[in-house]
């Protein structure tokens, strides 16, 4: 690249060949120069060689300085060239107006060399300054970007195999969180939640069973009608899966939507028996899937009742039991859409 091309491209704007002469004798052999002497050549060159510093006139015929500046700093091509105002217009209004339009500074005719030559130097300094801060700016988003990406797939890793840690105790049950996961997401994309909520459901889904973790084996697939007392036991597996969560760092609710999710909009449900103000709509979602799949899955103490019968239960107990919009979606979703739990 020759010596001329490293050196910072100048537009001067101005009507008058004289005020021309004097800036470009000014700065020449500091600064590459342009030249135009109307408003609408000026936003041309502009557009087509981006300068990095404008040298701007007020008065001028057809569009004054004021005019050619809004017209550059509302066009995202051109809107960070500093623009700096030289005119022979000293009343403060005329400055202040300046400013409004985007100018970073006014300076007055007759002007002084030196002092143009300050001000540029000074305007050319500070746009380097934060394009360099842009450029680290935009380093360092890249680097937290990558960074929360590797922590977020370390995250998923440990809840997966925290999952498995609970289906290894029950084979009868294997896959079923995942398929709820599964199910749960695709309800809340129906419902057009926002990403956010989805990742949210997507984990505690993953592990909304994980308090099983505690509940014996024996009991877990024991075939045959469940006691009282051990229906009891099992239903502690919210408030374990609750206990266990509660202290791991995330940004989602994972934890309390793992909690509520037997909760049932009447009140019925469990722990808290909670009605529906004061469920969290995660919750809600994934206690339509996890009935959904649980209800038309083969468990030891029933035969698979089949996704028909899961279906019609979750309708007819819509807006009791369960939330309707979720509802819906489901039902849409293996009606009409499609869905399968396994791919």
């Amino acid at each position: 690249m020759k010596e001329n091309e490293t050196k910072s491209l100048i537009l001067v704007v101005d009507d008058n060949s004289t005020n021309i002469d004097l800036l470009v004798n000014t700065l020449k052999h500091d600064y590459r120069l342009g030249i135009a002497k109307n408003g609408p050549k000026a936003i041309d060159y502009a557009e087509k060689h981006l300068p990095d510093l404008i040298l701007l006139d007020i008065m001028m015929p057809d569009m004054n300085g004021y005019e050619v500046c809004s017209h550059l700093k509302a066009d995202l091509r051109t809107k960070d060239i500093p623009v700096i105002f030289i005119t022979a217009l000293i009343e403060s209004g005329h400055k202040t107006r300046g400013f409004e339009v985007g100018g970073v500074d006014y300076i007055t005719k007759p002007f002084h060399a030196a002092e143009v030559k300050a001000r540029v130097r000074t305007h050319l300094s500070l746009k380097l300054m934060r394009e360099e801060l842009n450029a680290q700016n935009i380093m360092l988003e890249d680097k937290v970007k990558t960074k929360t990406a590797e922590i977020q797939q370390l995250f998923e890793a440990t809840l997966k195999t925290m999952a498995l840690a609970v289906e290894i105790r029950d084979p009868y049950t294997a896959g079923h969180q995942q398929r709820v996961a599964k199910l749960a997401c695709a309800i809340a994309k129906e419902m057009d939640l926002p990403e956010d909520q989805i990742t949210a459901i997507r984990f505690a889904g993953t592990l909304h069973d994980i308090g099983k973790i505690r509940i014996p084996v024996p009991i877990l697939t024991r075939p045959g009608k469940l006691l009282d007392e051990e229906i009891k036991l099992i239903r502690v597996h919210s408030q374990v899966g609750f206990d266990i969560l509660k202290n791991i760092p995330a940004r989602w609710p994972v934890a309390r939507i793992v909690l509520q999710h037997h909760e049932k909009l009447d009140g019925s449900g469990y722990p808290g028996r909670l009605t529906s103000e004061k469920i969290l709509l995660e919750s809600k979602i994934l206690t339509v899937a996890d009935v959904t799949e649980a209800v038309s899955s083969f468990r030891p103490y029933r035969p698979a009742r089949g996704l028909d019968f899961a279906l019609n239960d979750i309708m007819e107990n819509k807006g009791k039991l369960y939330d309707s919009d979720a509802v819906d979606a489901c039902y849409k979703l293996f009606k009409h859409k499609n869905f399968k739990f396994i791919d």
